[in-house]
């Protein structure tokens, strides 16, 4: 990550909703331990008492080892990949702060390639991406790799939220559009988005969710694989880079995604160039105005076209 930081500013309305993984009913006290689905990972600290402090998390796991976990012990949740070298510079920081911290806290790792579901729904956009979840909800997260003494504050005050937070009254209108759009029913959620864009033009988290109806849409029924294949084997072929760009969106990988476009921005004239220039435009509001890397591609972007 070219700027690494911790921020709370990504906590838009509707930025995280996890609905569809939630259960009224909160969970009974109970010391960490790893997913009953699968084994734990190798090399899993433990805290001072014994309990095991890291996690592997899938989505079927989620609710009961983050969100009904988190009712009684805050979690931090990493969401990471095999291939991305931050990641691997990242953990060991996390890992080792969570042993020290002798159960106080739990980390718990996301595989964002086995699980893009959860990662879509976090809306994360690049990878290290780390959220605290406390009381079932998401309270602050940061991307990028950030230096030991600052993630030792921003733990401690995450740990200071004391596992108590209150939950905002949400819009019913984003409720069942965001709904609609967790379970795929997109013909729906397009149609509460516009809606509520009709009442509120500048409603962030309802341009949030339509962008990210258009970005299910279009890679429906496509190969990731293939699709970056495509791209890699062209150039200048334009529609397989803004495909290509959408399935990096997805993947958690943003920031590639936002420089292969400036880039494409730059070999590009004409109709083609306004193309790639709105395509890139339209994955912005998938991340939301506030994202920090957004920033940073539009002033790329604003280079590449003047």
């Amino acid at each position: 990550m070219s700027d690494p930081r911790i921020t709370s500013s990504i906590f838009t309305r509707g930025a995280v909703d996890l609905s569809a993984l939630r259960t009224p009913a909160p969970a009974p006290a109970r010391p960490a331990t790893p997913s009953p689905t699968g084994p734990a990972p190798t090399g899993v600290p433990t805290g001072s008492d014994g309990g095991v402090t890291v996690i592997d998390v899938t989505e079927a796991t989620f609710q009961s080892e983050v969100l009904e976990r988190s009712l009684t012990t805050p979690v931090v949740v990493d969401f990471w990949a095999e291939w991305c070298q931050p990641c691997k510079q990242l953990f060991p920081v996390l890992e080792k702060l969570a042993a020290e911290g002798g159960g106080a806290w739990v980390l718990a790792k996301v595989d964002v390639d086995a699980n893009p579901r959860l990662a879509q729904m976090f809306r994360v956009q690049g990878i290290p991406m780390v959220y605290a979840v406390v009381g079932g909800q998401p309270v602050d997260a940061f991307s990028g790799v950030v230096p030991e003494a600052q993630l030792r504050q921003w733990i401690q005050a995450v740990l200071t939220a004391g596992g108590v937070t209150a939950e905002q009254p949400g819009d019913p209108r984003l409720d069942e559009a965001d709904d609609a759009l967790m379970i795929g029913d997109l013909d729906a959620a397009e149609t509460a988005y516009r809606k509520i864009l009709a009442e509120a033009p500048t409603d962030a988290a309802a341009e949030a969710g339509l962008a990210q109806v258009g970005l299910a849409r279009r890679v429906a029924g496509t190969d990731p694989s293939a699709a970056l294949a495509a791209a890699a084997a062209d150039p200048d072929a334009v529609d397989a880079h803004l495909i290509a760009a959408d399935v990096e969106v997805l993947s958690g990988q943003a920031e590639a995604a936002y420089a292969r476009l400036v880039a494409l921005v730059r070999r590009t004239a004409g109709e083609d160039r306004d193309r790639v220039r709105q395509h890139l435009v339209s994955l912005f509001s998938v991340a939301g105005p506030d994202d920090p890397a957004v920033a940073s591609a539009r002033r790329a972007l604003a280079s590449a076209l003047f």
